[in-house]
């Protein structure tokens, strides 16, 4: 009895992944298979490895990876000292706040923000450097994203870093470890989980951004997620556009397979 219940619970769910998981896939993949004029056809998976769409596609993975890095590298300390402030709860609301408001918003903020007469120009001027093109940059296109993709990085690194037991911190210190050491050997494999889970909220979505790259880098900054908008909107070559995008599915499964939590024996 209580198997049928709860089969029959899982109905919704079942239903759910069929309809706005597996359809939307299996119709992208369909797709796939038709150029622009209807006719069935392999050529676009042909024309994926093509020098243009290979370049777009390690262009995609190298500023995912320095998104996802530099957003690491601001998150980790931040999520550290957190769990050791006052006030943690207002803090975390703070941090959430930013992601509430709708992206669109945010990149126009931007545009003002690092616009030839914007605050951070004015900055410059003001302690001398000068005026800078600082807006269609690499250096903007990245910032921005690091800036969005943030509170994701924070939360599972946080969570990991509460959960932690604090006990082996201070054996550590008892046993002599210095700070680096204990930080090394037992603080970041303890939430590695954490860090794989904001790796994976922060990489997966990075490599099909597609409306930064327009507004903040002026299209300079090209990636899988621009070419797909291209395709779909602009040359109405959906099947191109359908076969992108079946590549970025398979990699970002395989991303999420290479960070997914294993089960280990306890370190404790």
């Amino acid at each position: 009895m209580q198997n049928k219940m709860r089969n029959i619970y899982l109905i919704p769910y079942v239903l759910w992944i069929a309809l706005f998981v597996v359809a939307p896939i299996l119709l992208v993949f369909y797709y796939s298979f038709f150029d622009i004029e209807g006719n069935f056809t392999v050529a676009n998976y042909q024309k994926f490895f093509t020098p243009v769409y290979l370049r777009m596609t390690l262009s995609s993975f190298w500023y995912a990876f320095l998104i996802t890095a530099f957003s690491l590298l601001v998150a980790y300390p931040t999520a550290y000292f957190l769990t050791r402030a006052k006030h943690r709860q207002l803090w975390l609301l703070l941090i959430i706040l930013p992601s509430w408001i709708n992206l669109l918003l945010k990149a126009y903020a931007f545009l003002g923000i690092f616009g030839a007469y914007g605050p951070a120009n004015m900055f410059l001027e003001a302690i001398g450097i000068g005026s800078k093109q600082i807006l269609f940059t690499d250096f903007s296109f990245i910032f921005v994203s690091v800036y969005i993709f943030i509170p994701f990085m924070i939360l599972p690194v946080y969570n990991s870093l509460e959960k932690m037991n604090k006990s082996l911190v201070d054996a550590a210190s008892d046993l002599g470890a210095s700070t680096w050491t204990t930080f090394r050997r037992v603080i970041f494999p303890l939430t590695l989980d954490g860090v794989k889970s904001g790796c994976q909220a922060v990489f997966i979505p990075a490599l099909s951004l597609f409306m930064i790259t327009r507004l903040i880098s002026g299209n300079r900054v090209i990636t899988l997620g621009t070419a797909i908008e291209q395709h779909f909107l602009v040359t109405q070559d959906w099947g191109m556009g359908a076969t992108i995008a079946v590549f970025l599915i398979i990699a970002m499964a395989i991303i999420m397979i290479l960070t997914g939590n294993r089960k280990r024996g306890d370190l404790i």
